[in-house]
């Protein structure tokens, strides 16, 4: 996933007064899967209580994009290192049969929040949990934990 900056617009309305709006692209994900077909677009505001695990393993029928908006989280998808994900930075997951093993605050005493857009195969739900079972069967497809 990208985080550049370099592509800024600005938009110009000759209607109407005062600037124009500022567009800065935070994040792309090149090559991106497409969602499956027939899937419902839903976006969520998460927030994280201080401390907080998140949800447990699990996974999405489809794609996901999300962007922190305050304070950090963390992140770790299948067979990528953890990592922190920071205010103002974005996350990428593929969905279908990757597992999404972190997304709980990264801080102990603040609060963290996200908003994520999925793309849900129709008829399927948002979020399923991976039991232990299939965490335990899939366990040399998990990066190497530090």
């Amino acid at each position: 996933m990208s985080t550049e900056h370099a592509h800024v617009h600005h938009l110009e309305n000759p209607s109407k007064s005062g600037p124009p709006p500022k567009i800065d692209v935070v994040g792309t994900v090149p090559g991106a899967p497409p969602a499956p077909e027939g899937a419902e677009a839903m976006t969520i505001l998460v927030t994280l209580a201080p401390d907080s695990p998140g949800a447990p393993p699990h996974r999405h029928s489809g794609p996901a994009y999300g962007f922190v908006v305050k304070g950090a989280i963390d992140f770790e998808l299948e067979g990528e290192p953890a990592r922190v994900v920071r205010a103002g930075e974005t996350f990428w997951e593929p969905g279908g049969d990757v597992i999404h093993y972190q997304d709980g605050n990264h801080l102990a005493d603040e609060e963290s929040v996200f908003v994520v857009t999925m793309f849900c195969a129709p008829g399927q739900p948002m979020l399923t949990v991976v039991g232990p079972e299939e965490l335990e069967a899939r366990r040399d497809r998990r990066a190497p934990r530090s």
